[in-house]
């Protein structure tokens, strides 16, 4: 069997997604995206078919190193989201091939269901409490939101009360009977950080995510020690070798690799192997589309530390499409009291619409996050 063909397509509300044809007629599907970049990963994507046009689709270590390594420039997040959705890909293929899930090609199932969160609350988180109430009738009871909306490197009492307050409110509307994280999303520069996390451990977050960004991680050791709340971080790491170094120096208890962004299945098993290692949970990042999920949910139920699968069900990101939109085989998706169970059909699991996903790109939007600024006209982070 040999790789014919790649064929990538944008689609609402900001994924991609790239089907890979053999001469023998199993195709394989995959998401490379990275959100507010899919024409430049749509590019990388197809530099990457020198590499793979003519071999077979079987070889998927080799693949996978000839695509890292066959170039001097490596890792990054454009060149690991281009390879992390032909690495998920070439496994859908295995899976089909075989005619297993690619989790019992993995070692099979270390679990019966996975653990799922919801976002609610938006981009300035606002009306969270009636979202979360509207999300516990759907059967979940595990959140996220973000922390705060623009914060100053130094940030006022004024802004640090509303962010506390919020949470507050949360944990007195529900008290233990709902778990939430909190996503300070890289807005939160170190001089703040521990100011917040102090203030906020009196509600018991389930963790805080990126409490600063991943290029200033080196105060995640310092932050860890000053908190008991357990820290996240990893959706913007794109290799074992980024995770290396967090696992060395210590201080986050939840590691979040982007199955679309890391190097795809591949990559995503050897960090969660490195992250049981050190003690460290499994919790893979996910705002994405279908293959995505499916891809998480691969390594999800064989890895023993994995915690937490984040989906993008309802998120307010999906703006003309939503998950299952281009997903024949819906009920697969079926979450019940939270968890999602192993996905039944060979390979990744997840059966595309394809006729809906070639009308859908044909008229893609071209997704840019905001732009946000401070009070003083410089730039915020979003």
């Amino acid at each position: 069997m040999k790789i014919t063909r790649l064929t990538t397509y944008r689609i609402p509300p900001r994924w991609m997604l790239l089907k890979i044809e053999t001469d023998a007629g199993v195709t394989g599907w995959g998401e490379p995206v990275i959100e507010g970049r899919a024409k430049t990963v749509e590019a990388a994507v197809h530099e990457l078919s020198s590499f793979l046009i003519g071999q077979d689709p079987a070889r998927i270590n080799d693949l996978w190193q000839a695509m890292y390594r066959g170039g001097f420039y490596r890792g990054g997040p454009i060149l690991m989201s281009a390879i992390a959705g032909v690495d998920q890909a070439l496994w859908d293929i295995k899976g089909k091939v075989h005619n297993v899930p690619v989790y019992q090609l993995l070692g099979g199932l270390v679990r019966d269901r996975m653990k799922t969160y919801s976002w609610v609350g938006g981009d300035r988180p606002a009306d969270v409490i009636a979202g979360i109430r509207r999300l516990r009738e759907a059967g979940f009871d595990t959140f996220k939101m973000n922390g705060t909306e623009e914060f100053g490197m130094i940030a006022s009492a004024k802004d640090v009360d509303a962010a506390v307050e919020r949470i507050a409110e949360i944990r007195s509307a529900f008290g233990n009977q709902i778990e939430f994280g909190i996503d300070f999303h890289g807005r939160v520069a170190a001089p703040m950080a521990k100011v917040l996390l102090r203030e906020l451990e009196q509600y018991r977050p389930l963790f805080v995510e990126e409490p600063v960004l991943a290029e200033q991680c080196e105060y995640y050791p310092q932050l860890a020690q000053s908190t008991s709340i357990p820290l996240a971080a990893g959706e913007r790491m794109y290799s074992r070798f980024d995770f290396k170094r967090v696992f060395q120096q210590g201080g986050i208890a939840i590691v979040q690799p982007d199955l679309s962004h890391a190097g795809g299945i591949s990559e995503c098993i050897r960090i969660a192997s490195m992250a049981e290692a050190h003690d460290v949970a499994l919790a893979p990042h996910c705002p994405l589309g279908p293959v995505a999920l499916a891809a998480c949910l691969q390594v999800d139920f064989v890895s023993h530390n994995a915690v937490l699968q984040e989906q993008s069900m309802g998120i307010h990101y999906n703006k003309g499409a939503e998950l299952l939109d281009y997903v024949v085989n819906r009920d697969d998706f079926t979450i019940v009291g939270g968890y999602i169970a192993p996905l039944p059909k060979p390979g990744l699991g997840v059966v595309i619409d394809e006729q809906r996903v070639e009308e859908a790109s044909r008229n893609a939007p071209d997704w840019r996050n905001p732009l946000w600024r401070h009070q003083d006209g410089s730039v915020a982070e979003w």
